[in-house]
């Protein structure tokens, strides 16, 4: 039997950089009853504030909660009353500025000049550096037509591979490229709440919508950690609902 489930954040329990809506968050409450909740995603803490946490149902028992930012280099969880953070495998200053160097270089040669951006198109996370393609404030209608099909990002991603040959460069979101060490992903930061949680992986599921070659969810899967692809936020609803009806009826 699960014990803990686990997901992706934007795309996946919200729509880009957006706030969970009252159902999403009355479902994750209703799973927590029965199962430890995780949450894993290319954004940092302060995002996770924004779109996760504060819009919780209050009053739900957080200790049975974990969260993972910036692709589960960074891992917190709640004890005395609030989030403690456990680990963060942050980048050294040659590190940061390899990858600065490598994003300039590549996104000319993708050809990713855009003539309108909303925001820093480059945002340092500590552990983890991300590329957005229409800056970090754009809004979501236009990134929705930015890149549906993953074209401009996969060609960016193939530029920046031979730039970075010790680190890990994958689609995330909607418009972003997550960039982090090699072998630091959403497996390592599962297998570290693994160790945190004392929980293994084999009595754990993932649900995200980026699993599919080069998607920042697809680590998890092919970690060998039961996952379920997911299309958009309407159909994670179904799915935690039919979990919680499951887990529900058998401890009844």
């Amino acid at each position: 039997m699960k014990r803990l489930i686990a997901f992706d954040l934007d795309g996946t329990l919200a729509e880009s950089k957006q706030a969970i809506d009252a159902e999403m968050g009355a479902l994750l409450a209703g799973l927590s009853r029965w199962i430890v909740v995780a949450v894993i995603s290319g954004g940092d803490w302060p995002q996770f504030q924004q779109q996760l946490i504060g819009n919780l149902p209050k009053g739900i028992d957080l200790s049975r909660w974990f969260l993972l930012p910036t692709s589960g280099t960074k891992l917190y969880r709640h004890e005395g009353g609030d989030w403690r953070q456990v680990y963060a495998q942050s980048f050294t200053d040659d590190e940061r500025t390899r990858i600065l160097r490598a994003l300039d270089t590549a996104v000319v040669a993708a050809g990713l000049s855009e003539d309108r951006i909303w925001g820093d198109r480059i945002e340092d996370r500590g552990s983890q550096i991300t590329f957005s393609g229409l800056g970090q404030h754009a809004p979501l209608e236009a990134k929705q037509l930015w890149d549906p099909d993953f074209i401009k990002r996969k060609r960016l991603q193939a530029a920046l591979a031979p730039l970075l040959p010790r680190f890990a460069v994958r689609v995330g979101g909607s418009t972003s490229i997550d960039i982090t060490r090699e072998g630091v992903d959403k497996a390592f930061g599962m297998s570290q709440l693994a160790d945190v949680a004392g929980i293994p992986t084999k009595d754990m599921i993932f649900l995200g919508d980026a699993i599919y070659p080069g998607g920042n969810d697809d680590a998890v899967r092919a970690a060998g950690i039961d996952s379920i692809a997911v299309r958009d936020v309407h159909e994670t609803k179904r799915v935690a609902e039919g979990i919680t009806l499951c887990l529900a009826g058998m401890r009844e």
